[in-house]
């Protein structure tokens, strides 16, 4: 069931760039100084900066440090003309990857490449081709920071909230204001004053030009208070010195920049500038005081006092937050500018800071720490995950020592495993971790499906470690794990392999083949010490070694579907054998003596009904993860938990029922949790029924061990007869400690037909389906069988996902449980154990016909007879349908059928539905029996259908449809989106486009290209430069032949049948096209490349 908890990706959109997160203290602004500049002044000013003012529009292809991934709009401005310069805030430029367009008041747009980022302070560059504008006059705005005082008039010229070009007017109140705090645990400038003024910035305006009368900046744009008008600017002395740095790299623009380093010198301390009253209070001393006034400009309020001590730094233990700074190398310092000049110039050298602690004077002598080595570089992306080291930003906020291992965004690997945003990782696989490459050496030795502890910490809860479980992917849902390193000169972070990975058989699921066998058995004689190398590293494993077994001696219960499977059994058996032969004699009295315990725990529950002993070793518990490169067929949450029923239990094959809002799509991870047995395994999707609310789950097991394997069983099914209104029946389920759970209840409507609505983005919903309502409310999430008294299953208490609206515009995710008759599970568990012919599929090793499934493409209602009378159907046919069902007495309409179905153009809405092949039906079971009869005949898959239609009864010849049951098996991702064949819940609605139907949106991911221009879910993409794309194949054609950098028209059709054309820019240097497709040959989900750029040759 579904983890309320998930949100869909599609949900959010792109904002505007907005910094200021928290409402902050508010201050009395003093005195204005006269207004000397006149109306004609500031037109001429104005008229001279707009031109070099700029909208950006940025986005952050992954999440970095302090900033997530995803897509914004901002300003800049030119400040140098010639080398192409653009000055703008941080939080703009990002500190990790971005792709960035300026596009000038003309609408001129250009490709803008960062060049630097300030570590500390709110500022950066961008660099563009001058000669890219052709068509715009304009010059860069000069820097003057030391024009910028009290009370000066002031206009702020950008993007306010998304407005192309605003200009807000304010005066300076203040000049020395603490740096605005924004948020906990992203970031935040520090030691330097912020400049203030009541010019009511909003989002969008994050590095606009502060500009005096003169057209001169005097300040840069930084951030707002959400609470009242107050705007922050960020003082230009320091970015006037960067400048520089800049400049000195070359007098005009080359299309190979070469990268500057600017010296930038760190103690790694917080400072904060407080007043004489306050220093006092900490224990000043007067004689001290005296001094650091006279020694001081004039007007000096203040001194510089350690607020905070970033651990491991150089200040570390030298060092206390109280400390009051009086001299560095002994000049009087009390301001932030002063001391960040000394500390620049000094980097790698040694400074002495003589300081106040308590009133007692100090001396500490101090190495300047290069700013840069700890500002990270370089990131690993694995699984969807962005991992690098600890930033002086978040180890300044989160109080952690630079460099460890930060999980800037946990992806799936470590999402799965609940490790959260912002965790610092220790240890990893049994091996500690303190620095990137750690963490990249224990990847390189994982195979693939291989379940490893974690331990990291938290900032929220940063003295107690946590440990947690983590599988690496055994499918191909992400690339191989990557490095992506920043490159200066380009702009880029290039992407090189974190190591060579080795071919390496999944280490553990249902599907292993012969060779990934012969290893364990091979391994079996030797003790599992080493959990990272070894291929079988989950506990679980490890503990089956050590019980050998002969599985024909153990006294197990033979029930009817435990036989074995043709030559099937025969591989397991040879498996088994050969593992017991390198086994001790003696374990095999250990052995039965476990098996009699486990066998003993249910009947030792003396309070439990029979229904409950004999059902809890047929349960099991699902966790679902679905990962996010494939959240495919509408699918609404990521995480989802429920409970099944074992079907099948033989030597070479297990089958576990479960229903689909537990299992929504294949492209899953499934862990199962066993009431019998004490492990957790994990499962593979084998069939999705295209209809009914099921899905079956295939497990190995031989991964039970022998003591598992004899104590799990399956369950025995009871479709005939179908339970009546009235009969008593046991709900017997799991909680989520597996605890089974077992109370008696009565039927009360056996064949209640489900209505549920389309959600607003179209998922599984079950149609044409009757389910078994009971007298008593357990609850919607508590899930599990119906049995009859001796415990056989005649239905699945599952879940069902539906959407409840309010108004036209809100709506929430609901689920409900209702009975779910077996008879439809029991018919496909016969085809699969009889082998009907069908398209084959690897389970565990062995390949297997699994069977096709005819339906009738139609959506279904049942209306009553009462009211079929008063549409005009004749008495006649209501005679014979009250015959054929006196219990129901309905008659079935047609809601709609799906788009691209043979039905399609020949039943109609309304249609009333009152034979076919000449026999009157009833119930939506008729429908499926008369498809089924199909299979055996040789009438072309056409039901010949009597209808009812506007008084009039005809004869319509309407052809079937063959479906399998393994759901979407193939998506493409172009440009950041999810794309896939239209799924059956969109075909539901009724409507295809016209232009050869086009590929689906199902997704997007943040920080792409399609996020960035707005090509989001919930449409067809019907044309691609001019070229029709029908099918995924057409598609993939046009889209392989589009360049790194090239616009791309596409023609797309809402849902709501609405047609758009929109350009988007291809971006293959962070957003390869990839394809994602099941191979039943393997049963694994292989990643193919489509289309990606050679980062070698940039």
């Amino acid at each position: 069931m579904g983890d309320p908890l998930e949100r869909l990706g599609s949900e959010a959109a792109m904002g505007l760039e907005s910094t200021i997160k928290e409402d902050l203290s508010m201050e009395i602004d003093p005195p204005f100084k006269d207004n000397v500049a006149t109306a004609e002044d500031w037109r001429k000013a104005l008229n001279k900066v707009v031109p070099a003012v700029v909208v950006l529009r940025t986005t952050a292809s992954r999440a970095f440090d302090t900033e997530p991934a995803g897509a914004s709009y901002a300003t800049g401005f030119v400040v140098d003309k010639r080398r192409g310069i653009i000055l703008t805030n941080r939080h703009v430029v990002k500190p990790g990857p971005v792709v960035a367009e300026a596009m000038f008041v003309n609408r001129e747009e250009i490709a803008v490449h960062p060049i630097y980022r300030d570590p500390v302070h709110d500022f950066g560059f961008f660099r563009y081709n001058p000669d890219a504008i052709q068509f715009l006059n304009y010059e860069e705005i000069p820097l003057a920071p030391e024009a910028a005082c009290v009370g000066l008039e002031i206009r702020v010229v950008g993007n306010d909230s998304g407005e192309k070009v605003s200009i807000l007017a304010g005066t300076l109140a203040r000049l020395d204001r603490d740096a605005p705090h924004y948020k906990k645990d992203g970031y935040n400038d520090f030691n330097t004053f912020y400049m203030q003024a009541a010019s009511g910035t909003k989002g969008g305006s994050s590095g606009s030009p502060v500009i005096d009368w003169q057209g001169r900046a005097v300040a840069l744009n930084a951030g707002s208070k959400s609470s009242s008008a107050s705007a922050f600017f960020l003082p230009l002395e320091r970015v006037v010195r960067a400048l520089k740095f800049l400049q000195k790299g070359g007098d005009s623009y080359v299309s190979k920049w070469e990268a500057v380093s600017i010296p930038r010198g760190t103690l790694q301390v917080t400072f904060l500038h407080k007043g004489f009253d306050e220093i006092r209070r900490l224990g000043l001393q007067s004689e001290t005081e005296q001094m650091a006034r006279h020694a001081s400009a004039q007007g000096e309020t203040g001194m510089l006092v350690v607020d905070s001590v970033v651990p491991g730094g150089p200040a570390h233990n030298h060092l206390e937050p109280g400390d009051v700074l009086v001299r560095v190398n002994g000049e009087v310092i009390t301001q932030f500018l002063k001391l960040e000049t000394l500390l620049d110039d000094s980097f790698d050298q040694k400074i002495e800071l003589q300081i106040e602690r308590g009133g007692t004077p100090l001396s500490v002598q101090l190495v300047v720490q290069d700013l840069h080595s700890i500002t990270p570089a370089h990131f690993l992306e694995v699984s969807g995950a962005v991992i690098h080291p600890l930033s002086y930003q978040q180890a300044r906020n989160f109080r952690f020592q630079c460099g460890l291992v930060y999980v800037s965004e946990p992806g799936y690997m470590l999402f799965r495993a609940a490790v959260p945003r912002h965790a610092i990782i220790k240890k990893f696989a049994g091996e500690e971790i303190s620095k990137l490459e750690d963490l990249i050496s224990v990847l390189s030795k994982l195979s693939r499906g291989a379940r490893v502890p974690l331990e990291y910490i938290s900032y929220t809860d940063c003295h107690r470690r946590k440990s947690v479980l983590v599988t690496v992917d055994r499918h191909e849902w992400y690339a191989p794990p990557q490095i992506y390193a920043r490159d200066d000169s380009t702009g880029l972070w290039i992407a090189k392999p974190a190591f060579q990975p080795e071919t390496i058989m999944p280490s553990s699921g249902v599907n292993g083949e012969d060779t990934h066998m012969e290893h364990i058995h091979q391994d079996n004689h030797q003790e599992l010490t080493d959990g990272v190398t070894s291929t079988e590293t989950s506990c679980e494993h490890a503990s089956v070694e050590l019980h050998s077994q002969d599985e024909t001696g153990i006294g197990s219960k033979k029930r009817r579907l435990e036989e074995d499977m043709s030559s099937d059994g025969v591989v397991a058996d040879g498996s088994l054998n050969e593992t017991g032969e390198v086994k001790l004699e003696h374990n095999v009295a250990t052995e039965n003596a476990v098996l009699r315990e486990y066998q003993g725990a249910t009947a030792a529950a003396a309070n439990a009904s029979i229904a409950e002993r004999v059902i809890e070793p047929t349960l099991v518990m699902f966790e679902v993860h679905v990962p996010p490169s494939c959240m495919l067929d509408g699918v609404h949450s990521q995480h989802f938990f429920g409970t099944g029923v074992i079907i099948y239990h033989s030597r070479s094959m297990g089958l576990v029922a479960v229903d689909k809002n537990t299992v929504a799509i294949s492209a899953s991870d499934v862990m199962l949790s066993f009431a019998a047995y004490p492990i957790e395994i994990p499962g593979e999707v084998v069939f999705l029924h295209p209809v009914h609310n099921y899905a079956l789950v295939a497990y190995d097991p031989s991964a039970l061990g022998p003591v598992g394997f004899s104590v799990v069983r399956a369950a025995e099914l009871l479709p005939e007869p179908a339970l009546r209104r009235g009969d008593s029946v046991y709900l017997v389920g799991l909680s989520r400690s597996l605890q089974a759970t077992s109370r008696k209840s009565v039927v009360t409507n056996p064949c209640a037909a489900l209505n549920i609505g389309s959600a607003d983005c179209p998922r599984y919903r079950a149609t044409n389906m009757e389910v078994i309502e009971l007298d008593t409310d357990f609850g919607s999430t508590f899930s599990g069988v119906l049995t009859d008294e001796f415990g056989r299953v005649q239905a699945i208490w599952g879940s069902f996902s539906t959407q409840l609206k309010f108004g036209c515009n809100t709506s929430e995710d609901h689920q409900f449980v209702r009975g779910i008759p077996v008879y439809a599970i029991s018919q496909v568990l016969d085809k699969i154990i009889s082998g009907a012919s069908g398209p084959p599929l690897l389970i565990n090793g062995v390949k297997r016909p699994m069977p096709l499934v005819r339906i009738l493409e139609v959506e279904l209602y049942p209306t009553l007879l009462s009211k079929a009378r008063s549409f005009g159907l004749s008495d006649e046919w209501i005679q014979a349908l009250v015959k054929k069902d006196p219990v129901r007495r309905q008659v079935l309409r047609v809601k709609g059928c799906l788009a691209g179905s043979k039905a399609e153009n020949l039943l109609e809405q309304g249609d009333m539905v009152l034979a076919v092949n000449k026999e009157p039906v009833t119930c939506f079971r008729d429908i499926e029996n008369v498809c089924q009869a199909l299979d055996s005949g040789d009438n072309g898959g056409n039901l010949n259908m009597t209808i009812f239609r506007q008084g009039c009864e005809m004869d319509l010849l309407v052809g079937t449809d063959v479906r399998d049951g393994n759901g979407t098996a193939r998506v493409i991702n172009w440009c950041g989106c999810i794309v896939q064949d239209p799924h059956p819940a969109v075909r539901a609605l009724g409507y295809l486009p016209a232009e050869g139907h086009g590929v689906y949106v199902a997704r997007w991911c943040q920080g792409s290209p399609v996020h960035r221009y707005g090509l989001y879910a919930l449409q067809w993409i019907v044309e691609v430069n001019g070229k029709p794309t029908p099918d995924l194949d057409a598609f993939v054609n046009v889209t392989k032949e589009l360049e790194q950098g090239e616009f791309v028209r596409v023609r797309t059709v809402h849902l709501n049948g609405k047609p758009r054309v929109l350009t988007l820019k291809q971006d293959l240097h962070y957003w390869s096209t990839w394809e994602l497709r099941f191979d039943p040959e393997t049963a694994i989900w292989h990643r193919r490349m489509i289309k990606t750029l050679d980062c070698r040759n940039l």
